[in-house]
């Protein structure tokens, strides 16, 4: 039994709309979700930018001795006159949802910021986007993070 036309045509059109070049579809041989990425990719430098702050700041992570996670540290540089650093300690993993989940602590006990970002499409892994949780005011800030390209030993 043949189709009508009009259901071939239809079944032609949403195949070319959802197909392989719709614009969040990764590339192939990369990850389309964080789940899908070895927990090892996350290991190394990586340069974090909050909107509204004209800095970035250093990530760098490494293997969780403790479970298959990351962690590691951010410094952050606050611009002139003034020019601190401040380094707080990240520990996390991929969740159960396949977003980047990152504890931040400022004095190495208790939370201090909360990270939850996706994985971008296209990116292969280098970069998520997503919201960064002050945890002291629970104020809300959007975050880029990118991998870069000098990176730590595992």
């Amino acid at each position: 039994m043949k189709a009508p036309l009009a259901l071939v045509l239809l079944a032609a059109l949403c195949t070319a709309c959802a197909g392989p070049a719709g614009p969040h579809t990764a590339q192939a041989g990369c990850p389309a979700t964080a789940q899908d990425l070895p927990i090892e990719a996350l290991y190394g430098d990586w340069q974090a930018r909050f909107d509204g702050l004209p800095d970035a700041a250093l990530v760098r992570l490494g293997k969780h001795p403790e479970y298959a996670g990351v962690r590691g540290t951010i410094t952050r540089t606050t611009a002139a006159p003034s020019a601190r650093t401040s380094v707080a300690q990240l520990a996390g993993d991929v969740d159960d949802e396949g977003e980047l989940a990152i504890d931040e602590s400022l004095d190495g006990r208790s939370i201090s910021g909360v990270w939850s970002g996706s994985l971008q499409p296209d990116s292969c892994g280098r970069e998520f986007k997503g919201t960064w949780r002050n945890a002291a005011d629970d104020s809300t800030h959007p975050f880029t993070l990118k991998k870069t390209e000098r990176t730590r030993e595992k």
